[in-house]
């Protein structure tokens, strides 16, 4: 080969020679300062969302009354929580659920492009230049592992997809303890230089302030844009477009598992949205069939008998006898930890404080213990507080919207109890326990 022909081919040589820790790998034009800036401010506030209604959600089981509403083992000071969960709004579950799930779902596209923006930084050498450099190697450590653990249990969750090993509650709880301890740690270390890019452009003190040989500052600069780009294809704006768009779509295709109507027939995305119940006053949507459960007619026919106890003693009723006593309604959703929600829905049946005072607690009863005819599986039993039983639209459900349960509602009795988790208003119900949490 000529000698000319080898010195032009030895640029492209050179550059196929390149690993990921030479600035020189990374050519995308699109990369840089003010473009991660953007997308970290968009994460900063959209993540601060999700860890506080993640916390609400935590409250909302009760996690100090009983173990069984409790799936975390240890957790030590981690299980803090500023207050128990009331009962109003009765729509107040729906909507600090629906936030956290609608929320983590749009913002898997930003979440997924400031990876992609900051990925020469995680293959920089020396991997630590300084105790400060260290200290933000390993927040971004805690932070993208913690992250991607996140997302991706709580994607399936909302599936119903349990692919990973243990319980989702407990992984997801740890889990965002870790994540937590990055997040505040990288936003402590980079706020101050994301503020400074967006109003002046770039990053004080990343390189240094290079100087002319008469000693003037050059423009300082952007360590995070290629030094060596290739011909733009798409601007800076046009890629934030795109993830926007991204963060557009999925809200569109998700949001409507919270409504009915239009809404929830294009929310394709998720297990409860963009199905049809069917006709019929029990036409809205469920997570446990009762032949999923195995829950037979054997099971709910004319033998079966709620169990109520208490320090009157312990006293049984037949589904007859349940609807003789003074029925009494209540208009609330069904919300579950998976994001999804029916809106108000009709129910009839006995009051939770009617029961107990039948059980011995005549003023201001105390919380309830609930059993289920489920065998297995999670939240078979739960716990409710006090507040919860008191609240006069708190039932023992035995009708909805002007019919008898169907057996995948919980027929024959179910609980039915404002701005609680749907795991918590247990179907099937066999045995009520007043007063011994």
């Amino acid at each position: 080969m000529p000698e000319r022909l080898r010195l032009r081919s030895l640029p492209g040589t050179l550059r196929a020679l390149r690993t990921p820790a030479d600035p020189g790998f990374w050519r995308s034009p699109v990369r840089g300062a003010r473009f991660t800036a953007v997308l970290g401010v968009v994460l900063l506030v959209g993540l601060t969302l999700l860890f506080v209604t993640g916390l609400l959600s935590y409250a909302a089981y009760n996690p100090d009354l009983n173990r069984v509403n409790d799936k975390t083992p240890g957790k030590g000071w981690l299980g803090f929580y500023l207050f128990s969960w009331p009962t109003g709004p009765h729509w107040l579950y729906r909507l600090t659920q629906g936030l956290h799930v609608t929320v983590g779902i749009v913002l898997v596209p930003v979440l997924l492009a400031k990876l992609w923006s900051v990925i020469p930084r995680l293959f920089a050498l020396p991997p630590a230049r300084s105790v400060g450099h260290a200290l933000e190697r390993l927040s971004l450590l805690l932070l993208i592992g913690g992250a991607l653990f996140q997302f991706v249990t709580g994607l399936l969750n909302i599936q119903l997809d349990y692919l990973f090993p243990g319980s989702f509650y407990t992984l997801h709880f740890y889990g965002a303890w870790v994540f937590l301890a990055g997040f505040v740690t990288h936003t402590v270390l980079k706020t101050p230089q994301a503020v400074r890019v967006l109003r002046h452009g770039i990053p004080r003190g990343e390189s240094g302030i290079p100087r002319s040989e008469s000693g003037t500052p050059r423009r300082e600069t952007d360590t995070l844009a290629a030094p060596d780009p290739l011909p733009a294809t798409l601007s800076r704006r046009g890629a934030l477009a795109m993830v926007g768009a991204g963060s557009l779509l999925l809200l569109i295709t998700s949001a409507g598992r919270s409504f009915d109507g239009p809404l929830r027939r294009i929310a394709l995305l998720t297990p409860r949205g963009g199905t049809d119940p069917g006709p019929g006053p029990n036409a809205f949507q469920v997570n446990k069939t009762a032949a999923a459960v195995r829950i037979t007619p054997a099971d709910t026919g004319e033998n079966w008998r709620l169990t109520v106890r208490g320090p009157a003693g312990e006293f049984r009723f037949s589904r007859a006898e349940l609807l003789a006593m003074d029925q009494h309604s209540a208009e609330l959703p069904i919300a579950c930890v998976e994001g999804w929600s029916t809106s108000d829905q009709r129910w009839r049946g006995v009051r939770l404080a009617d029961l107990a005072a039948l059980a011995g607690y005549p003023d201001r009863p105390p919380g309830v213990f609930v059993e289920s005819l489920q065998r297995g599986g999670s939240f078979r039993k739960a716990a409710l507080r006090d507040n919860q039983v008191r609240d006069g639209r708190s039932l023992l459900a035995l009708e909805v919207n002007g019919a008898p349960l169907s057996p995948d509602h919980g027929y024959p009795a179910r609980i039915i109890v404002p701005a609680a988790p749907g795991v918590l208003n247990t179907k099937w119900v066999e045995t009520l326990t007043f007063g011994e949490l």
